[in-house]
């Protein structure tokens, strides 16, 4: 599966959420998985149990700076198919290249 996930801290004493934010990206990067993260969505890549686990480990963490944590997910559950983090993305790059 692949999980576009946010998490964010809400009613903290800190103005910023820069450091809460990268330490719930050292998680998701230090768990192994195929991950990637943007400007507004971390991404991971693998079966239900793990990535889940890996999603509430980095809430946990958010969890440390703040007294509320929002969390957006969006999962793409495709049993049988792995390597999706890339493959979705040369998908549309190759229709690109195409002119389509």
């Amino acid at each position: 599966m692949l999980v576009a996930f946010s998490v964010t801290p809400l009613g903290g004493e800190s103005d910023g959420v820069g450091e809460a934010v990268a330490e719930a990206v050292r998680v998701v990067r230090e768990s192994g998985l195929p991950c990637e993260t943007n400007a507004m969505f971390t991404l991971v890549e693998g079966e239900w149990d793990e990535v889940m686990d890996v999603v509430k480990r980095a809430t946990d963490v958010v969890q440390q700076h703040a007294p509320r944590v929002s969390v957006v997910l969006k999962a793409d559950v495709r049993p049988g198919h792995t390597g999706q983090l890339q493959a979705k993305r040369e998908r549309v790059e190759r229709y690109l290249e195409d002119g389509a």
